[in-house]
């Protein structure tokens, strides 16, 4: 049920009645600064690849340039991760747990890919490992738990249907 669409405060309750479009339209000016922000990302990966072709020596471009240039495109994915998880809030109103996990697991992947370590403490990246770590197994048990819950669905379709099929003595 979308507590946004669906059902509506107390009649009697004016005041509830008023917080509760405030927050629903609150939720679609979210959406809505998202897909700019979105829309900016993706301007700043064309000027962050003109930047980097159109610097000495042109049309060449070095690690550290692909790195800059991965970070941006993950940055739009991420702003995109985001705008879905805006998007299914307000068309659902429930957090979906695996797309904000996911969200984060390419969050963090980013960190890592645009790592410099000639900066970057041992502590840190074993953090970001331990992190990357519970990402991970939080992902793989939702994972699981939904293909454990669509093999019982579908063995109790397949059980009524060997009912239905089964001659009656």
């Amino acid at each position: 049920m979308n507590r946004f669409k669906d059902s509506q405060p107390d009649e009697s309750d004016s005041f509830e009645k008023r917080l509760f479009g405030i927050i629903r339209y609150g939720i679609k000016a979210l959406a809505l600064l998202m897909t700019l922000v979105i829309f900016w990302s993706i301007i700043d990966v064309v000027y962050v690849i003109y930047e980097r072709l159109m610097t000495p020596p042109v049309m060449f471009l070095q690690a550290n340039d692909l790195l800059k240039i991965f970070g941006s495109f993950l940055i739009v994915l991420i702003g995109v991760e985001i705008y879905e998880n805006i998007i299914l809030y307000m068309n659902e109103d429930t957090i979906q747990v695996k797309l904000v996990i996911a969200t984060a697991l390419m969050a963090i992947a980013r960190k890592v890919i645009v790592f410099d370590f000639n900066f970057v403490s041992y502590q840190y990246i074993f953090a970001t490992g331990f992190v990357i770590i519970g990402l991970g197994l939080s992902y793989w048990l939702l994972l699981r738990d939904e293909r454990l819950r669509l093999e019982e669905d579908r063995n109790k379709v397949k059980k009524r249907k060997t009912k239905k099929t089964e001659p009656s003595s």
